[in-house]
């Protein structure tokens, strides 16, 4: 009974339908119909002109784009439990050939404009100081904490005023806007949001995931890296028929929704030993490695985090029996 990581989930079979309905010849890399209908049917997603990209992995598209919104020379300011700082193997100094992220502080890996200013504001205006020219925030976050569209304006009032890029990792973002109940357009855009990583992996696609670029000229250059990176799929259909299947009928926002419902279950069964409150599919736990054996000693599988606790991580296509297993399971300990 799994709840490693969202990444081991299942492809959702309208998923493998849409792969199987691409596997005719069409032009190469994104010169195909599939590729080339994605900046309208995602812009009208977000109600506002966008481009955008295919990519393999979460990484590529986090990492693209900072490389888009800050040069080699410069620097992007993230929470110190960041995804790009502790888990991309320092792709994003690759891909930014060499720019430094400024690490700030923030209860459930969230920024504030306050934590924000505390990094930026001790930066000296001088040449021998590297200057920030991003922010990245995640939504939801590592902790599973998510930002209102209230709370990403407020940062994105912040970069307007300083002259910073804004970049939001959206691994999860369709459990973000699922459990904000807000359309895509009101936390991106709207409050100051330039580039998305769009996350499809971890809610039912195979192996594509959306750079979105609120600033479509942002994308041109955006393409060249793409290739230069290796990332330019020759088949690259078969990554836009995921993200396309995703999107038809809202199914990504559906998929989060289920998966927020499993991990609320969970939640519920936690009680006090609720480390962060449960906004997304991800609930972590105080749990002695005593309690976290016995629940092993179940079948249960899960990641031990910081000592004395552990993540659980829910998906689209959670077991509700498994889940609740596992519920009944936590609160025997």
């Amino acid at each position: 009974m799994r709840f490693f990581s969202d990444n081991a989930a299942a492809v959702h079979p309208l998923v493998m339908t849409a792969i199987a309905q691409a596997n005719t010849l069409d032009t190469a890399y994104d010169g195909d119909a599939r590729s080339q209908a994605l900046d309208a049917r995602v812009s009208d997603l977000f109600g506002t002109e966008v481009a955008a990209l295919w990519v393999p992995t979460g990484t590529a598209a986090n990492c693209l784009a900072l490389a888009a919104l800050c040069p080699p020379h410069g620097g992007v300011v993230c929470h110190r439990d960041a995804h790009i700082q502790n888990d991309e193997g320092g792709a994003p100094e690759f891909y930014t050939h060499g720019a430094k992220l400024f690490l700030a502080d923030g209860d459930g890996a969230k920024l504030t404009p306050e934590t924000i200013a505390a990094v930026i504001d001790a930066i000296p205006d001088d040449v021998h100081r590297v200057q920030p020219h991003a922010i990245s925030i995640t939504n939801a976050t590592e902790y599973g904490r998510v930002y209102t569209p209230a709370e990403v304006a407020a940062i994105g009032d912040l970069a307007k005023a300083r002259g910073l890029g804004l970049h939001m990792d959206g691994a999860r973002f369709a459990n973000a806007v699922a459990t904000i109940g807000c359309s895509p357009a009101e936390v991106t855009w709207r409050a100051g949001v330039d580039a998305l990583s769009f996350g499809f992996v971890k809610n039912g696609a195979m192996s594509a995931e959306l750079l979105v670029f609120f600033r479509p000229d942002l994308a041109a250059v955006t393409k060249y890296r793409r290739k230069r990176a290796g990332l330019l799929f020759s088949k690259g259909r078969y990554l836009a028929a995921q993200v396309l299947a995703m999107l038809e009928d809202d199914l990504w926002l559906a998929n989060g929704r289920a998966a927020n419902a499993r991990a609320a279950a969970l939640a519920g069964a936690a009680g006090s030993r609720l480390v962060h409150p449960v906004e997304a599919n991800e609930v972590f736990l105080r749990a002695t490695p005593d309690e976290a054996a016995a629940l092993r000693a179940q079948g249960f599988d899960f990641y031990d985090w910081a000592a004395g606790e552990i993540r659980l991580v829910t998906a689209w296509d959670s077991d509700e029996s498994q889940v609740a297993a596992l519920a009944a399971a936590i609160g025997t300990l």
